[in-house]
């Protein structure tokens, strides 16, 4: 069964610096649990087939000429069919002027109403954005995650296989850590999938032998970062006397988390590997192949060339 997450209206109103022009006295236990908006133009008609209540309900340009053009009692009327739908919230754009009667029939059915100086539109995409990171499907998994070149890279493998040594040194090497032992995973889009540390471990790195390490402190804000989207993951294994691993790099692994498939590279782990330029070159590579060149086709190409076989 999906998990449903929300996020209470009274963070929005804050995030935002939103006018609360009316707001019920339970504001506090009202929770948005879409990111999806709307622009109640047809609603204000009359017509409610497909209307979406637990949208935030924004009223701009467009919907306060149409209210003012109405004559006192039908814009009552109008609003009051609104509000009887009972939308979650109204947030008035571009700080247009609230009709009377909007404000009435608001204090009257509990609806919070509200107003922003931004643009419709500015304003739309921005709380859009806001609610699509808020209320995300995510995971939690075991794991690593860092920023190595701008390429988010999430280690996974066993435990003691070398995960958050791995990413001591990296931050040492001048790139940065976003979690350690435990990645909150955020499906934010249909492509994008976004990496944070729990609250309680933000910042901090467990080491065999030393302890919890706090890198903030110890290597300075440049080392750290509260998010990062995920661009590679690297899964870390034990390395296996006999095993077949890839030396070309042909071989394209997938891995699908929430969804969305991203590329997957296994590294085998033995004493005297360096792990952190693995993955240093891991992450070039994998920005190199996003720039349209494969360094290992090319050199297929060149090979097969050499020996004289078309692909």
């Amino acid at each position: 069964m999906d998990t449903t997450y929300s996020i209470p209206l009274k963070q929005l109103i804050k995030d935002f610096s939103l006018e609360e022009i009316d707001v019920p006295e339970n504001l506090a236990e009202i929770l948005v649990y879409t990111a999806e908006v709307n622009r109640p133009g047809l609603a204000l008609t009359g017509f409610f087939k497909h209307f979406e209540a637990a949208r935030i309900q924004l009223i701009g340009k467009a919907e306060h000429r149409y209210l003012m053009e109405q004559t006192p009692e039908d814009r009552l009327a109008c609003v009051e069919r609104f509000a009887d739908a009972h939308p979650v919230a109204v947030i008035v754009t571009t700080g247009l002027p609230v009709p009377a009667e909007m404000v009435e029939v608001a204090r009257s059915r509990g609806i919070p109403l509200l107003r922003t100086q931004h643009d419709t539109s500015e304003f739309m995409a921005a709380l859009v954005g806001s609610l699509s990171v808020s209320l995300a499907p995510r995971i939690t998994r075991h794991g690593v995650l860092v920023e190595v070149y701008g390429e988010g890279i999430l280690l996974l493998g066993d435990s003691g296989v070398g995960k958050s040594e791995t990413a001591i040194e990296l931050v040492k090497r001048g790139h940065r850590l976003i979690a350690d032992d435990a990645v909150e995973l955020k499906r934010v889009s249909a492509k994008t999938l976004v990496g944070q540390a729990p609250e309680i471990i933000r910042h901090y790195v467990e080491l065999r032998g030393i302890g919890i390490v706090d890198v903030r402190r110890l290597f300075g804000m440049g080392a750290v970062k509260d998010t990062e989207r995920v661009d590679l993951v690297i899964n870390l294994e034990p390395w296996i006397q006999g095993k077949m691993y890839d030396r070309l790099g042909l071989d394209s692994e997938k891995i699908e988390i929430l969804g969305i498939e991203l590329p997957m590279i296994t590294i085998p782990v033995r004493p005297g590997r360096n792990l952190a330029i693995i993955l240093e070159i891991a992450a070039m590579n994998n920005r190199q192949k996003k720039m349209g060149y494969n360094t290992a086709e090319e050199f297929n190409r060149r090979l097969m060339g050499q020996m004289g076989i078309e692909e």
